[in-house]
């Protein structure tokens, strides 16, 4: 009687699960792929072909390109510090790199607009030194940076807590330099922890809207990404090129997806083959 209980109790659960996941995400999410190719695939690829969009595609990869190696070296220097030193401010560094999880990305935009802005703290000097941060290009690195490095330290900090730091201390006995621990004994060790990182980071980045609205201007051809030339065109009621940059971007996030559930899918593998030897 108990066993025909949960039995039901877990059909109930799934079939309430799969329902709600189908009306806020499945649902959707099609729906962008179906408005975005409704007009044909021609007008689809045209719409991302015009100079305004291959404008944003480009900022967007170019935000990415200099966000991502920042994010690997300060998220990996700071993960390795957190997991294997003990030192005074320890709690307070952890707490500050959970901090842009916390803060709502507008907010995150309006930190920097207070910092560099005309009327900002760092304001006046920069623009006496002819310097352009804010409706600028530096100002767009800033912020994506910012809601984006808690993601590789977040990916990083459990494997390294887990794995220990044995190994390195064997080698540092041994007579191995830093460089060499790093490369042949750390990196092996949390490769597919980085990359899920890296992975994460790069979607946040490539999907940011929040901070970066702030701090652009919306400056067409200049300081519009992906997110932000898709709103534009959404309120100039240019729906068919709307959708189809909204359809890239939702490409791009399934594909994130999908790298995400095969490095998971391919560490289990690895850990079986380990286990069976």
């Amino acid at each position: 009687m108990q066993n025909s209980v949960f039995h039901w109790q877990r059909y109930l659960c799934l079939t309430l699960s799969f329902l709600f996941l189908g009306l806020v995400l499945l649902v959707p999410l099609f729906s962008i792929f179906y408005y975005g190719l409704q007009a044909g695939w021609h007008i689809f690829v045209e719409s991302l072909q015009e100079v305004e969009a291959r404008n944003a595609i480009l900022l967007s990869v170019m935000v990415i390109a200099i966000v991502l190696p920042l994010n690997l070296f300060f998220g990996l220097m700071m993960a390795w510090l957190l997991a294997n030193f003990d030192f005074k401010g320890k709690a307070l560094l952890g707490a500050l790199i959970d901090l842009p999880l916390a803060i709502s990305p507008v907010v995150a935009g309006l930190m920097f607009v207070l910092l560099f802005g005309v009327n900002g703290l760092f304001g006046g000097w920069l623009i006496d030194h002819g310097i352009e941060v804010i409706f600028a290009l530096p100002s767009i690195i800033l912020t994506t940076l910012f809601v984006t490095f808690p993601l590789v330290v977040k990916s990083l900090l459990p494997t390294l807590k887990t794995l220990g730091n044995q190994e390195e201390q064997a080698g540092l006995t041994l007579g191995a330099s830093g460089w060499t621990i790093f490369f042949k004994i750390t990196l092996p060790k949390i490769k597919w922890a980085l990359l899920y990182g890296v992975i994460l980071a790069n979607a946040r980045a490539l999907g940011e809207f929040g901070a970066v609205s702030v701090v652009s201007g919306n400056i067409r051809n200049l300081t519009n990404t992906i997110p932000l030339h898709i709103e534009i065109l959404y309120n100039e009621y240019q729906f068919t090129a709307a959708f189809a940059c909204a359809s890239l971007l939702a490409a791009m996030a399934l594909f994130t997806l999908l790298a995400q559930h095969g490095i998971v899918y391919w560490q289990k593998r690895k850990a079986v083959a380990l286990s069976q030897n």
